[in-house]
């Protein structure tokens, strides 16, 4: 659908131009059919602010999208792009947390392929320390998510034990660093040896090679036959039994993707006789009221431990607009390790 024209009310001092160049899915395919073109600036809603983006982060539901098999929730974009950074340079009606020229990433329902995006005030946050402005595009989207299922699902705690699957995904390297914040202690699992040595990196105390160890054994040896406490899983599938067979007693099992399978045979005596809670979430269909909780719990919560080195934001490679092609197919290859970030071309 194209973009529209602004209306309403809003603030604007600074000179905006009418149209924007926009990452476009011409057709659902593979990762040629992304064309860089041209429409006008989206519309802009009160509430919202609009932002000059300087980098936008990919995620796994813009390859679901651009294939054409993501349910797109109720007045999302037709561009990609779940997370975005940059400067405000129009602030709408009944704004007053942000203003013209604020350096900000955004938490965003789509449209952040585009040189500009609007975004909800309350889905705005400040930059973390030591960030730079275009990186942290690839913050909101992975942080907020792992920090609503890990820490307000998943209830993980200090002194307990996580496992967490795919551990140099976007997702992945996060709930490491966000689990070893919290004080747990930390298994991770990875494809290869140099995927292993970035877990143990980002803070894992056991990585777990699961194309040559079974995570079930490694973790009931390494926890000497307890278990763990939370697992958060992004595969499903196959490895749902053996997640319930390794939680212990009161454990949690938060599912953030499930692409290896949703439906399986799997033991729920397990689920009865250990008092386990199955769970997990989807962020890009909350409220507003919602995800503008969750950005202020980061902001609060975890970006002081930026300052501090307990967290860092892991970029695996920067494209321009003009080579979203290239970045699609490197995250589709699993070569990666932690994100993507995509930037307008100059």
């Amino acid at each position: 659908m194209p973009g529209r024209q602004f209306h309403g009310t809003f603030h604007m001092s600074t000179a905006i131009p009418k149209t924007m160049r926009f990452v476009d899915i011409t057709e659902a395919g593979g990762p040629e059919v992304l064309q860089v073109r041209e429409r006008p600036l989206p519309e802009m809603a009160d509430g919202d602010v609009l932002i000059k983006v300087a980098g936008a982060g990919l995620n796994g539901a813009d390859m679901t999208q651009r294939r054409g098999k993501y349910p797109m929730p109720p007045g999302a974009s037709d561009i990609p792009g779940l997370e975005a950074s940059g400067t405000v340079v129009a602030v709408g009606k009944d704004v007053s947390t942000l203003k013209e020229g604020d350096e900000v990433c955004a938490l965003i329902k789509g449209g952040g392929y585009a040189e500009y995006v609007n975004a909800p005030a309350p889905q705005c946050m400040a930059i973390p320390h030591g960030v730079s402005l275009a990186d942290a595009g690839a913050l909101p989207e992975t942080f907020c998510t792992v920090w609503t299922n890990l820490l307000d699902r998943g209830q993980l705690k200090k002194g307990e034990i996580a496992l967490i699957q795919g551990g140099t995904s976007g997702i992945g390297y996060t709930a490491i660093q966000m689990a070893k914040f919290t004080g747990a202690t930390v298994l991770s699992t990875a494809r290869t040896d140099e995927k292993c040595e970035a877990v143990r990196r980002f803070g894992a105390d056991r990585a777990i090679k699961y194309t040559e160890e079974d995570f079930e054994e490694v973790a009931r040896e390494f926890t000497d036959g307890y278990g763990v406490d939370v697992i958060l899983d992004i595969v499903g599938g196959p490895y749902i039994p053996k997640e319930l067979n390794l939680l212990a007693h009161d454990g949690r099992l938060v599912f953030v993707n499930l692409r290896a399978g949703k439906v399986v045979e799997a033991d729920f005596g397990n689920v009865h006789a250990k008092h386990l809670t199955v769970t997990g979430s989807r962020l890009r269909p909350r409220s507003i009221e919602e995800k503008g909780q969750i950005c202020q719990a980061l902001v609060a919560d975890i970006w002081p431990g930026f300052k501090t080195g307990d967290f860092k934001l892991e970029i695996c490679a920067r494209f321009p607009f003009s080579e979203a092609p290239k970045a699609h197919a490197l995250m589709e290859s699993s070569d990666h390790i932690g994100k993507i970030l995509l930037f307008p071309d100059a």
